[in-house]
Formats: C-alpha cells, sequence, structure tokens
C-alpha cells in the first residue's frame, strides 16, 4: 500500500466530503411534508378551493379551514432544507449557504402566513433560493447543478408570470414540487457515489 493511497482514506479526511446520514432522512422528509401537507389541507377546504387556480400559501392563510396543516407543512419543509445543507458535505459552501436561506425563509413562510407583509418577501426569497442552489452547489456534478438551476429558474418564471391567472396553482405547485425533489435526488447520487468510492478504495487498500 503507498503513502498516497494512506492519505486519500485516511479517517480525517473521508468525513470531509459526502453526506451525513441525518441529511438523507431530512431530504426524504421534505417532499412528503410539502406535498403531503398541499394534499391533505386542500382535501380540507371548501368546494371553492382549486388546485390549480389557488396558490399553496392560500392553504396556510388565516381563512383557510385547518391551516395549521399546511403551516405545518411549510415549517417541517424549512426545517428539513436547514438539516440538508448542513449534512450535504460535498456540496461548494455557496450552495450549501443558499439551500439554507432557501429552507430559513420558507420558515418565515410557516410563521408569517398571508396577508401578513413579510409572507410573499419571504416566499420570493425562498423560491429564488431554491432555484438558484444547485448551480452553487457544484454536486452531484457541475453539469447537473447548472442545468437544474435553468429548469428551476424557467418553472419560477412560469409561476411569476402565472400569478394573478388562472393556472397559478398549477404553475407554484409545479415549481415547488421540482424544487423539493431536487435535493432529494442530489443527496441520493451524492451518498450512491459515496459508497461506490468507499467499495473501490478498500479493494485498492486491502491485502494483495
Amino acid at each position: 500500500m503507498t503513502h498516497r493511497s494512506v492519505a486519500n482514506f485516511a479517517p480525517g479526511r473521508r468525513r470531509t466530503r459526502g453526506v451525513r446520514g441525518y441529511a438523507v432522512v431530512s431530504a426524504t422528509l421534505a417532499p412528503i411534508a410539502l406535498i403531503g401537507g398541499w394534499t391533505v389541507a386542500g382535501a380540507r377546504q371548501p368546494s371553492g378551493y382549486g388546485a390549480v387556480s389557488d396558490t399553496i400559501s392560500a392553504l396556510a392563510s388565516a381563512e383557510a379551514t385547518d391551516s395549521w396543516i399546511m403551516t405545518v407543512g411549510f415549517a417541517v419543509l424549512g426545517t428539513c432544507h436547514v438539516v440538508t445543507a448542513l449534512g450535504l458535505l460535498e456540496a461548494r459552501p455557496a450552495g450549501r449557504w443558499v439551500l439554507g436561506l432557501g429552507g430559513a425563509t420558507a420558515l418565515l413562510v410557516a410563521t408569517f402566513p398571508q396577508p401578513s407583509p413579510v409572507h410573499v418577501p419571504a416566499a420570493t426569497v425562498s423560491f429564488v433560493a431554491l432555484a438558484l442552489w444547485p448551480a452553487l452547489s457544484g454536486v452531484p456534478n457541475r453539469v447537473a447543478g447548472w442545468a437544474a438551476t435553468g429548469v428551476l429558474t424557467g418553472m419560477l418564471t412560469w409561476f411569476a408570470l402565472e400569478l394573478g391567472e388562472d393556472r397559478v396553482g398549477l404553475a407554484e405547485r409545479g415549481v415547488a414540487a421540482a424544487q423539493v425533489l431536487w435535493p432529494l435526488a442530489t443527496v441520493w447520487a451524492v451518498l450512491l457515489r459515496s459508497r461506490v468510492t468507499c467499495r473501490g478504495a478498500g479493494r485498492r487498500v486491502g491485502p494483495s
């Protein structure tokens, strides 16, 4: 075994890469909280509410039936994004910070429901941050990160154009679902790559 192979797989070095187990859990829980939240909360609304024409935030507003359901969904979502940002060690610091910002502002969305004046600015920052972080993260690779940001930005633009129109709820759900599923896909891609690398490392450093 060479000196270089020992250095590459020293315990201290290995801990600086990859993804923590708790980030896998948080990235998996986030879409359950968001999509499950708007599904359950939407089912509790009167017949006048429509998922295509009404926003997700309306489900957490003071006028909504059982508004606590979507409020909890937003709170869990924001917490999960912050936890994922902390545990996604493979990502560049800028990407992790921006993902964490998206989560922190989602917590503000939960704390200040419509018609609070804080709600719209917080939601705007959250949407923008969650669209930009893939390009800044470098994971699962640079090309994929930039491609994801391109797609997410396009979907966010569609949502912005639909504000006040009949399909605003559909557009918002589309971009929100894509934004919450990308961290999950990224975490699993990094995790699987790390496992493959570790298996290969074990074969290389083993007795010959």
